[in-house]
């Protein structure tokens, strides 16, 4: 089957989509100021996620907390984002997507500044619940805007947007480490400083953008994930993003290292996820298709996590290059995910997304509090293991579903 699909392929096709790939790429960096700003923005947003993890082990010591507690940092930030994102699309279409991103990123700067003043680990996790709201208004609207305004087409939009991601994600940890190994609360007012400074940028750069002509209603995105090709998309993004979490939130407890050490491993790992998602995934997605990308390297993710599982507490180093390895993987993983659920389905963007991330977010909030707990009772390896059960769950759905999802994969070899 396969060779009688290639060799239907015509010849001509290939030139054609190379130079639609070669197109995008040269487009990739020539983008109005206000995609820039956005952007930019976005990776300021996304710094949120990986910030606390060089100061978890100082924020356990200095709140008198348990791993188990302080990984409720992750699961009420990632919970509230989740559940706002099924409000996003309603807002942004009745008051427009710059005023979404703006409230966005004021809800964060409040909330982030008010993380740095908490006394106690519950105050810390409701302060991270408020900042996750904060972070679904802007994260969803951003996509939407990326799109909408970025020059060369949805699929260099995604890019950038996954380069903000990654971005963002490395930058977190640095910026976490370089603060908070002077004072676990600065790393709180230091974002709370750039998401002004992004605010600013934005007010000042992003034209005011039109309302939807079609205002979305609450149980759009709902509604959406009745296509079964964005409800196996969503489906295996929650379990994907259960082993995602499991290394960024529960690997600082194994390592040993201070919050300078934490940040240098998440940082090369958050580089690893930016320049994969970037500049590799593009390559292998349009080289093999979107199903072989997604369940090649959800295997090999898999892998990984079983990789750590044998390390942890056995020998830091292994478990240090896996953790970078696993960035790559997951850099790939980010945008073909993205991808898909962006254009799998016959629903508007905006409203596919937010269904997509309301289910994928879920996996954010479990994997924190459940790999702790797990770690807390069992030991250390057993979290790992449990994240490469998760991998094979979203290897299963993916691989059930392809049949709804290869219609999506660009026509190449």
């Amino acid at each position: 089957m396969k060779g009688t699909l290639a060799g239907a392929q015509p010849a001509a096709a290939l030139p054609d989509a190379e130079d639609t790939l070669k197109a995008e790429k040269a487009s990739f960096l020539k983008q109005p100021k206000a995609v820039w700003a956005t952007a930019i923005a976005a990776v300021f947003a996304f710094m949120g996620i990986g910030l606390v993890d060089p100061i978890l082990p100082a924020i356990a010591k200095n709140l008198d907390a348990s791993p188990s507690e302080v990984s409720l940092l992750f699961t009420s930030y990632f919970l509230v984002t989740a559940i706002a994102m099924l409000v996003t699309g309603w807002v942004s279409s009745r008051i427009g997507g710059k005023r979404t991103l703006l409230i966005g990123l004021g809800i964060i700067v409040v909330f982030a500044s008010l993380s740095g003043t908490a006394t106690s680990v519950n105050e810390l996790v409701g302060f991270r619940a408020g900042w996750g709201l904060g972070n679904a208004l802007f994260v969803a609207t951003a996509l939407a805007v990326i799109v909408g305004v970025a020059s060369g087409g949805a699929g260099t939009a995604i890019i950038l947007y996954e380069a903000a991601l990654g971005l963002g994600i490395s930058l977190g940890p640095l910026l976490g480490a370089l603060l908070g190994g002077w004072q676990w609360r600065a790393p709180f007012f230091g974002t709370g400083v750039l998401m002004a400074i992004a605010f600013i940028a934005l007010l000042a750069l992003l034209p005011k953008t039109p309302k939807p002509q079609a205002k979305v209603r609450l149980r759009d995105p709902l509604l959406a994930l009745g296509h079964k090709g964005l409800r196996t998309t969503a489906a295996s993004g929650l379990f994907y993003n259960y082993g995602f979490f499991t290394i960024l939130a529960f690997t600082p407890f194994i390592l040993g290292m201070d919050a300078y050490g934490i940040g240098g491993v998440f940082f090369g790992w958050g580089v690893a996820v930016a320049v994969f998602s970037v500049f590799v995934a593009p390559v292998l997605q349009n080289r093999f298709g979107a199903v072989k990308v997604l369940t090649g390297t959800l295997t090999l993710l898999l892998l990984d996590l079983v990789g750590i599982g044998l390390a942890a507490g056995n020998s830091v180093p292994a478990v240090v290059v896996l953790v970078i390895v696993a960035g790559a993987l997951l850099g790939v993983n980010n945008t073909v995910y993205t991808e898909l659920a962006m254009g799998v389905s016959d629903s508007p963007r905006p409203v596919a997304s937010a269904g997509y991330n309301f289910v994928r977010w879920m996996g954010g909030a479990l994997a924190p509090f459940l790999a702790a707990q797990l770690g807390e009772h069992f030991g250390p390896q057993v979290p790992f293991f449990a994240g490469a059960v998760a991998m094979a769950v979203a290897i299963l759905v993916a691989y059930s579903g392809r049949k709804y999802l290869t219609a999506h994969e660009p026509h190449l070899v």
